[in-house]
Formats: C-alpha cells, sequence, structure tokens
C-alpha cells in the first residue's frame, strides 16, 4: 500500500468509527465509560484531528462490533462478500443489511424465545429516526410510556430521541424484525399513495397507536 492510500485509509477511519457509534446510538460519554478512552480523544478521532492507535482502533472495533475491514474500507465487495451476524450479550442477533458510511442504515434483527413473561425493555434514546417493520413473532416496543406490541407485517416509526426499546413479548417463539435507522434523521419517503384497503386486510400499525401491550 502506497504512502498516499495509508494516509487516505487512517483519515477515513474516524468517520467510519463515528457512523458505527452512532449506528449502535451510543455517546462518546458512553464509549468512553466501556473502553477507558475519553471522550475527548474519541471525538478528536472521529473528526480526524488525531490518528488512532491500532490497540485504539481494536478496542473500539469490539465495541461496536465492526470488523477492522469495515473500519479500514478493505472489506470485499458488496457481490463477493458475505456478511455475518453479529451476537450481543442479551442474545439478540443483528444482521446489518448496509455497509456504507451515513445515510440511512438497514439491520435485521432476532430476538431469542423467552420461557418466561420478560420484565419491561430498558429504554434508551439518542439522536436519529427509527422505522421498523416485524417479520415473525411478537414484538414488544416500549416507546416513552406506551407499550405496544407489534405482530408481523406491523409498522413503527419514531423519533430515537423519546426513550425506547424493545424486546420478545412473551413465551411462544423468538420475533424477527427489519430496521431501518437514519442517525441524522434520515427516514424513508413514501413516493406512492397506497390503495384503498379491502375490507378486512391486515393494517400495518405505527408506534402512536393506542394498542397496548399485553405480553
Amino acid at each position: 500500500m502506497a504512502l498516499n492510500d495509508v494516509e487516505a485509509t487512517l483519515a477515513a477511519i474516524g468517520p467510519r468509527l463515528r457512523a458505527a457509534r452512532e449506528q449502535r446510538g451510543t455517546t462518546l460519554a458512553d464509549v468512553g465509560r466501556a473502553t477507558g478512552i475519553s471522550p475527548s480523544t474519541l471525538s478528536r478521532i472521529e473528526t480526524r484531528r488525531r490518528n488512532p492507535t491500532l490497540e485504539v482502533v481494536l478496542q473500539l472495533a469490539k465495541a461496536y462490533g465492526v470488523s477492522l475491514d469495515q473500519l479500514t474500507g478493505t472489506a470485499p465487495a458488496a457481490g463477493q462478500r458475505t456478511t455475518a451476524p453479529r451476537n450481543f450479550g442479551d442474545d439478540k442477533t443483528m444482521l446489518p443489511l448496509t455497509r456504507y458510511v451515513g445515510g440511512l442504515h438497514a439491520h435485521k434483527h432476532v430476538l431469542p424465545a423467552v420461557s418466561a413473561p420478560p420484565e419491561r425493555p430498558r429504554q434508551a434514546s439518542h439522536e436519529g429516526y427509527e422505522w421498523l417493520c416485524v417479520l415473525y413473532g411478537r414484538l414488544w416496543l416500549a416507546l416513552g410510556d406506551q407499550d405496544l406490541v407489534l405482530t408481523a407485517g406491523d409498522v413503527a416509526e419514531f423519533d430515537t430521541r423519546t426513550p425506547h426499546g424493545l424486546t420478545t413479548a412473551g413465551p411462544g417463539g423468538p420475533a424477527e424484525y427489519l430496521i431501518m435507522f437514519g442517525p441524522q434523521g434520515e427516514r424513508p419517503r413514501l413516493r406512492s399513495t397506497p390503495a384503498t384497503a379491502r375490507r378486512g386486510s391486515h393494517q400495518p400499525h405505527r408506534a402512536d397507536s393506542s394498542r397496548q401491550a399485553e405480553p
């Protein structure tokens, strides 16, 4: 790799780290507490005012659940790669569907089946906008002081500055859902007018629905 290529790779790591952090909905302070790296150092790295050491990059890659190839831009091309699911401590599996920096990001999430009624999901809030669609099972969305149960085909969208959390809505099987997340408030745009629904057809539910959770 030529010197100019190395410099370009190092310059791109900061914005990719920022995108990975925002995609997870964590703040600089959160990352600082988890890694021991000061928020001011993290900010300088993200804004290209400081090149990270290999040790720091490894720490952050582990914290964000991304590979070094993703951070350096050396991951295989879209038509050649295989995407490995990422597993989290709560047994949730997340499969990234997009790899670029900025704009809308898409993921598929799978929450495991539970054997007992779950507790109310732990909530978090952060900048951005989220759209989700349930593919399978029953999903408990705790949005602010609302509790909603979404089933296959249901859709919810909300400003992620509103405290929110998700979990499987009771025993009976896993829950699978798609998420599109805009870290800067980007959101899907409806470009066609839906046809009038036939009587008895299934209608998706939005997050401002009055439908309450009954896990």
